[in-house]
């Protein structure tokens, strides 16, 4: 592993420290309105702006079984269940799992979430026989919390089904590649690539309006190049049937440089095709 372990423990201190940061954070975010929980409650077709950008790119959804890695407070997960599959949804955060359940119970839907990392998610979701599910979905903001891209890779097959698809929306590495607080230029300062070492940060907030504090600030994270993310699957088998760059991304990305969209989504306000945002993959595991 890129990190070493915890001196207490045999799990590395780069998951302990982002489940820390995870766990404190996930009941400031189902309390935003940015996760609109209540707009979840009030509207049996509300969908998640996530969801809703790919809407058409999804397809129809009835009737499949799907697996939302990395799902964090289940928006997306019931999401996706609103458009017809059977979804489970996976994260390494109980405390965001909690909040998931809490929703679901208060919708009164039934549906399963599981803890466990990705590395941990074939056993955990009972796959070492085989892949049993149609859809491997993974939402914005998930990649760069993993070291190690084909790792990664070889989960999501091992979890399909012979004919099943991934479907993956993520902010571009380009966009993770770029100084953030640099406001008089997009300065590129971050790796593009992959690199063993983890990109170390220390901040008090998070990326939705709340008035919580929050003392868990450190985190690790990798970036993923977009060749690195489709060599990987390609590598593993996969049939790659969509790539597409979009010039918006949902959260403020970067803060003081962007406008907001009538569907939810940034841009670049000064000349937008100058940058991509975020893209969208999907690929097929072939029988």
């Amino acid at each position: 592993m890129p990190d070493t372990a915890d001196s207490t423990s045999t799990t590395p201190s780069y998951l302990s420290l982002n489940r820390a940061m995870w766990d404190e954070r996930a009941p400031a975010h189902a309390a935003s309105p940015g996760y609109a929980i209540e707009r979840f409650l009030a509207d049996p077709e509300h969908l998640s702006d996530v969801v809703r950008f790919d809407r058409e790119r999804l397809g129809d959804l009835t009737g499949l079984d799907g697996v939302h890695l990395q799902c964090h407070i289940g928006t997306d997960t019931v999401s996706l269940a609103r458009l017809g599959a059977r979804m489970t949804g996976l994260d390494f955060s109980p405390v965001s799992l909690a909040q998931a359940r809490s929703l679901v119970d208060r919708l009164g839907l039934e549906l399963p979430f599981v803890e466990s990392t990705v590395d941990d998610a074939v056993a955990a979701l009972g796959c070492t026989g085989g892949g049993r599910f149609d859809l491997v979905y993974t939402g914005i903001g998930a990649l760069c919390w993993l070291p190690d891209i084909r790792r990664w890779a070889q989960v999501v097959a091992a979890l399909l089904r012979p004919g099943g698809r991934l479907f993956l929306r993520e902010g571009h590495p380009v966009l993770w590649s770029i100084d953030e607080y640099r406001m008089d230029a997009l300065d590129i300062a971050h790796p593009y690539f992959e690199v063993p070492e983890p990109y170390v940060d220390t901040s008090e907030e998070t990326y939705v309006a709340t008035e919580a504090t929050f003392t868990q600030n450190v985190s690790h994270s990798w970036n993923h190049g977009l060749g690195e993310v489709v060599t990987a699957l390609l590598d593993v088998g996969m049939r790659l049937t969509m790539l597409i760059e979009h010039d918006s991304v949902p959260w403020e990305a970067l803060p003081g440089r962007m406008t907001l969209d009538d569907a939810g989504e940034y841009h670049l306000a000064d000349r937008p095709a100058r940058l991509p945002l975020t893209y969208t993959v999907q690929a097929v595991r072939d029988a």
